[in-house]
């Protein structure tokens, strides 16, 4: 963000009893750059609408006020909103959202430009500029169309517009969509590099039971690894105009932070409470990661490529892989599933048949049978030439169980 003064002032002087107005030259002020955080920002269709649907926009320009608050700041903003279906579903007529596929895509469609209309209405009272960006998964299993929604987001921010991201609720279905849009709101802030993932829902945190069967529960203040004994605490969807729970806000939270990001879940329904939460001092839960931000190369690779196969691993070949930042060799596959050619990506599980990581295979699937097993010195002889002697590189490779 950069502060540039005006040219001239206005300025007054008195005389024989009257007063003067005149412009008179400003002081040439150097231009001074502020240092900005870049946040992603994503609020949950219970948020945005009412209980039996329709747009709530008290809410949506109480949401833009604390956003302006921290443009104000210096901050670079970015928006995931849900909302479209909640927010369409009444105008078309159906009494209740809508449960058939294309009955919600219809209501995506007409609820898409209501949610957009409202935004850019509520923005521009604090003179902001807001755009509109709709994704679907596929999106981001192209490493091209997510390196030019990338560069598209960069510009946006350039210009000091806001980017309001959303899933494309019309043409998505239902096998490749991403919920309630808390896994695609850790997959933009990855894809940005931002400094903090801030997830608005309807409860204060992630809790020791469900706080509204167990008036005992306790609220984890903050979360430093994402166990199963953490899954295991989530619960199912918290309202009847959302999609999504506190698991999909717990695994978005483990992508975000696997790439680097840290994640704050929580509500924000008072002045200063969005604020609060970037600051770190939220009413709310804060996942912690001592990780640093992914390539994007690692980022495609981690969470938005498609495996065709997988790899089984004996215990040698995961210290390798998982603590020893070394490449996967053939000696240490134990099975071969599925039908991948070099060049594909496959998912590599231990001996307790728990997912490691993800890799960029160098063996078509017969091959890998062929030589599994085998120590390096006996491979050529058994297939012939090869391009690359180890399975996975480690430069083609992320590990997951972490």
């Amino acid at each position: 963000m950069k502060v540039v003064p005006r040219k001239y002032k206005l300025s007054s002087f008195a005389y024989k009893g009257w007063k003067f107005f005149c412009f008179t030259k400003r002081a040439q002020i150097k231009e001074v750059d502020v240092l900005s955080t870049r946040i992603v920002i994503k609020i949950g269709s219970s948020s945005l609408t009412g209980v039996e649907g329709g747009l709530n926009r008290e809410a949506i320009a109480f949401f833009a006020r604390e956003i302006s608050l921290l443009r104000a700041k210096g901050h670079e903003v970015l928006l995931v909103t849900s909302g479209a279906v909640a927010a369409g579903f009444r105008e078309i007529g159906y009494p209740f959202r809508p449960k058939l596929l294309h009955e919600k895509q219809a209501a995506a469609a007409v609820g898409q430009a209501l949610l957009m209309q409202a935004y850019q209405q509520a923005f521009k009272d604090f003179d902001l500029v807001s755009a509109q960006i709709l994704l679907t998964r596929s999106d981001f299993l192209s490493r091209k169309r997510m390196n030019n929604a990338g560069m598209t987001v960069e510009e946006l921010l350039r210009q000091q517009i806001i980017p309001i991201f959303n899933e494309n609720d019309t043409v998505s279905i239902d096998e490749l969509k991403f919920g309630d849009n808390d896994m695609l709101s850790a997959l933009v802030a990855n894809l940005v590099k931002a400094q903090h993932l801030i997830i608005i829902t309807d409860t204060d945190g992630v809790y020791t039971a469900d706080p509204r069967k167990h008036p005992n529960a306790v609220r984890f203040e903050r979360i430093d690894e994402i166990t199963e004994e953490i899954y295991a605490l989530a619960g199912g969807s918290g309202s009847a105009v959302g999609t999504g729970g506190m698991r999909s806000k717990i695994e978005a939270a483990k992508v975000a932070t696997r790439g680097g990001v840290p994640v704050y879940v929580g509500r924000v329904s008072a002045n200063g409470d969005l604020d609060a939460a970037v600051e770190g001092h939220g009413p709310g839960t804060y996942f912690d990661t001592h990780l640093s931000s992914l390539p994007m190369k690692k980022q495609w690779l981690g969470f938005m490529s498609t495996p065709l196969g997988t790899v089984h691993v004996d215990q040698g070949a995961e210290e390798a892989l998982v603590h020893g930042g070394h490449s996967l060799l053939p000696v240490g596959v134990r099975r071969v599933e599925g039908s991948f050619h070099a060049g594909d990506v496959v998912e590599v599980l231990g001996p307790e048949n728990k997912v490691l990581g993800r890799g960029i295979v160098n063996y078509d699937d017969e091959q890998l049978r062929t030589v599994q097993g085998l120590p390096s010195g006996e491979v050529v002889g058994k297939i012939g030439p090869i391009h690359r002697l180890e399975v996975i590189h480690r430069d083609e490779w992320i590990t997951l169980n972490m």
